[in-house]
């Protein structure tokens, strides 16, 4: 069990280029993989990006159990939507963000195309909340954060109360 500590806003590595994922047979993915999901079940979460643990890779988990039922474990490996519609407000956070939620809109449905860890291609579609965590796993791997999502407004709220912690040493 390896958790890693999760890059927090701030670090360029969140904002960085992801390299797309090429060798399914890399000898390194199975350890990436393992330490996405450990750290993500520790955090807790419902979903890990490789950059939010200082990995520039197109690799993501979600698992909507926090790690109650392996079965629940979705692998994405160079994720795209496809498809989107209809769309939801809804309260979102974000482990880069610790202790920070804020309404952002996405859709309320979409189809994904992913690899998943054996290297097969899969489609995949999402409603409510899985839709939502896709969505925030592939922002994250397209170098895009949640605050992007924001009105000006509230983005600029939460970008003050991250530099206040800043300042006081707890970020």
């Amino acid at each position: 069990m390896a958790i890693r500590d999760i890059v927090k806003y701030g670090d360029p590595r969140l904002v960085a280029r992801n390299e797309p994922l090429v060798a399914f047979d890399d000898p390194e993915l199975p350890g990436l993989l393992r330490d996405l999901l450990d750290t993500c079940r520790a955090a807790p979460g419902l979903g890990l990006a490789a950059p939010q643990i200082g990995v520039n890779k197109r690799v993501a988990v979600v698992d909507l159990s926090v790690g109650t039922d392996p079965s629940q474990v979705i692998v994405l490996i160079n994720p795209v939507v496809v498809d989107a519609a209809g769309l939801i407000r809804d309260e979102e956070g974000c482990l880069s963000f610790p202790d920070i939620t804020e309404l952002v809109e996405r859709p309320e449905r979409v189809t994904l195309e992913a690899f998943d860890e054996k290297g097969l291609r899969r489609t995949l579609d999402a409603t409510d909340l899985l839709a939502r965590a896709f969505c925030h796993e592939v922002d994250h791997l397209d170098g895009r954060l949640f605050i992007e999502r924001m009105s000006s407004l509230k983005r600029g709220f939460v970008l003050r109360r991250v530099l206040k912690r800043q300042r006081q040493g707890a970020w």
